[in-house]
Order: C-alpha cells, then sequence, then structure tokens
C-alpha cells in the first residue's frame, strides 16, 4: 500500500471547487488540487438519470490524512452525497512526492 493517494470529487460549481481546494491546502489536508474545466456527468439519483454538469478536483495527498480530508469535504460539499474515492500512487517522481510530504500535516 501506498504513502501516498490521489483523491477524486465533483462537484457542480467552480467556486465551490476552489473554495473546498482552497481549504484543503490551507488545512494542510493535501498538497495539491487541480480543478478540471467543466464536464457532464450522466448518474442514477433516486431512480432517476440525471445530466449535470460538473467540475472534478484531483486532490493529491497522503493516505494517513485521508480521514480528516474525508470529513473536510463532507463539510463544505453541497451534495446529498459527494464523490469521495481515492486510488494509490503506486510510483511517482520522487522530488514531487517529497514535496507533497513536505506541504501536508506532520
Amino acid at each position: 500500500m501506498s504513502d501516498y493517494i490521489l483523491v477524486l470529487s465533483t462537484v457542480n460549481n467552480k467556486n465551490v471547487a476552489q473554495k473546498i481546494a482552497e481549504q484543503l491546502v490551507e488545512q494542510k489536508l493535501c498538497a495539491c488540487v487541480n480543478i478540471l474545466p467543466e464536464m457532464l456527468s450522466v448518474y442514477s439519483w433516486k431512480n432517476n438519470i440525471e445530466k449535470d454538469k460538473e467540475f472534478l478536483m484531483l486532490i493529491k495527498t497522503r493516505r494517513d490524512l485521508f480521514l480528516d480530508l474525508k470529513n473536510e469535504i463532507i463539510k463544505l460539499h453541497p451534495y446529498e452525497i459527494p464523490e469521495i474515492i481515492s486510488f494509490d500512487i503506486e510510483d511517482g517522481n520522487e522530488a514531487y512526492l517529497s514535496w507533497l510530504n513536505e506541504n501536508t500535516k506532520d
């Protein structure tokens, strides 16, 4: 299991995505959040097929910070059930991973 993870979360508003990203970085729960441009999401919700424009946040952090990061996203997120999923970072630029480590909570 990797010490570093990539967390994905979507939100329907760019300003909300920026607010969440800023809070996560300020609190050192992650080192970086990339916000991808508007995309179309098609999903099932309460027995209906929904289509909405969303922004994808790519959040780089350490595995040991995931629970705090997840709780902060839930606190700030407007959705009833926000997407919060993580993937191991299996390998990476050692200098980047060191920077990631230095810019997150001790």
